[in-house]
């Protein structure tokens, strides 16, 4: 199957610091991936190349066969190519409609503001946020302003959505009612691959696990074959840890 999503020896730098190196990496249509690492990994930067935020310093990326490395955010984000945000910064005068509307009317190809509004109005609804629609942003709560970052990621018509951190600062309930969420965008057919530190939350959604350390890719596969790997053993918990139960891990 080919891949809708490809990075080939992707690297970032930021003056002498290189933030991103020598990543390669392809997603499948459809799959579900957990992207984790300790702090400072990476994990963000590669998401924002990806994105074009923080263009690549070498390699390319591909979607959908297209090189995209050197397109604009916004060009990209009209391919299907969408992300949500760690630190969730809404359009705070906006009401909650406004917020979604702007994003499908930009970035999610709405012919028309009442089209947009429409789509917007859809995205609430299936987000749990159409009771207060009409509110304004900055009057929301830090859990229904992550569902806003969903539903105004979903407003772009993605056929790959980036989830940054979508449950930091969620209780337990809360993030079983985001996970339920993602599950439920994946079953649309919406390739996902999540930003996520909560090693609970990436093992129940996630069918592929990739590891970032010091900007490096680590470790790619199945979920539990990774988390038995000794390079991510190490990286989390240190060599000493890594030496006394890796086990038979590579």
């Amino acid at each position: 199957m080919s891949a809708l999503l490809e990075l080939r020896a992707v690297s970032r730098r930021f003056g002498g610091l290189k933030a991103v190196d020598d990543v390669t990496l392809d997603i499948a249509a459809g799959e579900i991936i957990g992207l984790i690492g300790p702090n400072g990994a990476g994990k963000t930067t590669l998401i924002n190349v990806v994105t074009s935020v923080h263009p690549a310093s070498e390699g390319t990326v591909t979607f959908d066969g297209r090189d995209i490395t050197a397109l604009r955010p916004y060009q990209i984000a009209r391919l299907g190519l969408a992300r949500t945000f760690q630190i969730v910064q809404p359009f705070p005068k906006m009401t909650v409609l406004e917020n979604v509307a702007a994003g499908a009317l930009f970035a999610g190809r709405a012919a028309s503001v009442a089209d947009a509004l429409s789509s917007a109005r859809e995205h609430l609804d299936f987000t749990g946020l159409s009771a207060i629609a009409h509110k304004p942003a900055a009057s929301l709560t830090l859990a229904q302003r992550k569902r806003l970052e969903m539903a105004k990621g979903l407003a772009m018509q993605p056929r790959l959505l980036m989830l940054d951190e979508v449950n930091a600062g969620l209780n337990a309930s809360e993030i079983d009612e985001a996970l339920a969420m993602i599950r439920r965008i994946a079953e649309r057919g919406v390739t996902i691959l999540i930003v996520e530190h909560l090693m609970r939350v990436v093992l129940s959604v996630s069918q592929r696990i990739v590891v970032l350390h010091h900007g490096q890719l680590i470790a790619d596969g199945e979920p539990q074959a990774v988390l038995r790997d000794r390079a991510v053993i190490e990286a989390y918990l240190g060599s000493k840890y890594a030496a006394l139960h890796a086990g038979g891990g590579t």
